[in-house]
C-alpha cells in the first residue's frame, strides 16, 4: 500500500505542477479536469502525510522501549503505542476507502427532480415533503440550492419540482437517492382516520458540463410562453418562460422560475444537457457491464426505494434493508445515516467487482 501511497503523492505533485503552466492555464477543459484530479489526489494525500508520521512515531516508540534504560522512558513509550497503533489502524480503513476506485460523477453537482406519482393530493404533499427534507440536508452540508422550474399542486406541495443543488462531492452523496420513495400515513382530508400510500419519485442527474455533452443548437428548438403560478408582476403578462427541445432524441426541458427570458434559457440548457448525459452515461454503463443490479448509486427510477411510514414514525430503505425509528428527524433532513450505510455498501460491491474483475 505505501508504494501506491507514494505513486499518488508522486502524481499529485506533477498534477500541481502541470496546474502552474500557463499552456495548460490556457486550455480550460483540460485545467479543469487536473484541478478536479488534483483535489481528489490531495485528500489521500493529506491522510498518506498523517499516516507516515504515525508509522515514524510507532517506530519510535517501539525503539525507546526496546533499548531504553529507564523504567520510566519505557513505560511513556509503551502508553504513547497503545494510542498510536489504533490511529494506525483507523488511518489504514481510511486511506483503504479513499483507494476504492470512485464514480468520476461523484464530485458533480446535480439536477434534482422530485414528482408526485400514485395518491393525488397526498402525493403531491409528500413531495413537497421531500422537497423540505433535501433542502434541509443541502443546509447542513453547507451546499447551494436554486429552483429552476415547479408545477404546484391544488392542494399544496409539488406536481413537480426541478432543482439545482451545488456544492462538495453533491452527486457523490444525493445519488443514492433516485428511486420511488412511498409514504403511508393518515392524509389531512381522510375523515376515516384511513392510512394511504402514496408515492413521489426523485431523479438525481449530475449537472453535465459544456464539454460532457456538445449540443448543436440547431438540434435544438426553442419555444416561449407565459409564466404561471407565483412569481411576482411577470406573470401572465411577458413570454419568459421557456420551453427547449432536444429533436434528435425528443427531450424537453423547460424553466419559468425567473423573469429574465435569457435566465431561463440558459437553466433549461442546464437541464437538457444533463437529461442527454444521463442517458448516455446509463448506455455507457450498460456498455461495459458496469450497472449494478443491487441498484446502489444508479439504479431503476422505476423502482421503490423507501418507505416512510408515519403511524410507527419508521424509515426503511428497501435495498440494504436499513430501517430507522426517527422520521420526524429524518423528515428535517437527517438522512446521512441512510446515504453512509448505502456507501458503504457500494464501496462493498466496487471491492468485489475489482477482485473478480
Amino acid at each position: 500500500m505505501l508504494d501506491k501511497l507514494e505513486a499518488i503523492n508522486q502524481r499529485f505533485n506533477d498534477v500541481g505542477q502541470q496546474l502552474l503552466d500557463p499552456e495548460v492555464i490556457s486550455d480550460m477543459k483540460r485545467y479543469k479536469a487536473l484541478n478536479k484530479e488534483y483535489k481528489d489526489l490531495n485528500k489521500i494525500v493529506v491522510e498518506y502525510k498523517a499516516y507516515q508520521n504515525i508509522l515514524s512515531n510507532i517506530e519510535g516508540a517501539r525503539e525507546v522501549i526496546a533499548t531504553e534504560k529507564d523504567e520510566d522512558f519505557r513505560q511513556m513509550a509503551k502508553d504513547e503505542l497503545e494510542t498510536l497503533l489504533p490511529e494506525q489502524e483507523r488511518l489504514e480503513a481510511v486511506i483503504k476507502d479513499l483507494l476504492i476506485p470512485k464514480d468520476p460523477n461523484d464530485s458533480k453537482d446535480i439536477i434534482l427532480e422530485i414528482r408526485a406519482g400514485a395518491g393525488g393530493d397526498e402525493a403531491a404533499l409528500f413531495a413537497g415533503d421531500l422537497q423540505r427534507m433535501y433542502m434541509r440536508f443541502a443546509e447542513k452540508q453547507g451546499w447551494k440550492m436554486e429552483l429552476v422550474d415547479a408545477m404546484e399542486g391544488t392542494a399544496g406541495g409539488y406536481k413537480e419540482i426541478i432543482l439545482a443543488m451545488r456544492g462538495e462531492d453533491v452527486y457523490g452523496k444525493m445519488k443514492f437517492e433516485s428511486g420511488v420513495h412511498r409514504v403511508q400515513r393518515v392524509p389531512a382530508t381522510e375523515t376515516q382516520g384511513r392510512i394511504h400510500t402514496s408515492v413521489a419519485s426523485v431523479v438525481v442527474m449530475p449537472e453535465a458540463e459544456e464539454f460532457d455533452v456538445e449540443l448543436d443548437m440547431n438540434d435544438i428548438r426553442k419555444d416561449l410562453f407565459m409564466s404561471s403560478g407565483p412569481g411576482g408582476q411577470s406573470v401572465n403578462t411577458t413570454y419568459s418562460a421557456v420551453r427547449l427541445t432536444h429533436i434528435p432524441t425528443g427531450i424537453v426541458a423547460q424553466c419559468q422560475d425567473q423573469k429574465s427570458q435569457l435566465k431561463n434559457f440558459d437553466k433549461a440548457l442546464q437541464v437538457l444537457r444533463s437529461r442527454i448525459y444521463e442517458i448516455e452515461l446509463a448506455k455507457k454503463n450498460e456498455a461495459e457491464g458496469a450497472a449494478r443490479k443491487s441498484m446502489i448509486g444508479g439504479g431503476d427510477r422505476s423502482d421503490k426505494i423507501r418507505t416512510y411510514n408515519y403511524p410507527q414514525g419508521r424509515v426503511t430503505d428497501h435495498r440494504i434493508g436499513y430501517t430507522v425509528y426517527n422520521l420526524p428527524a429524518v423528515m428535517d433532513g437527517n438522512i446521512e445515516d441512510f446515504i453512509e450505510q448505502l456507501r458503504i455498501a457500494e464501496n462493498a460491491e466496487r471491492l468485489k467487482e475489482g477482485t473478480t474483475a
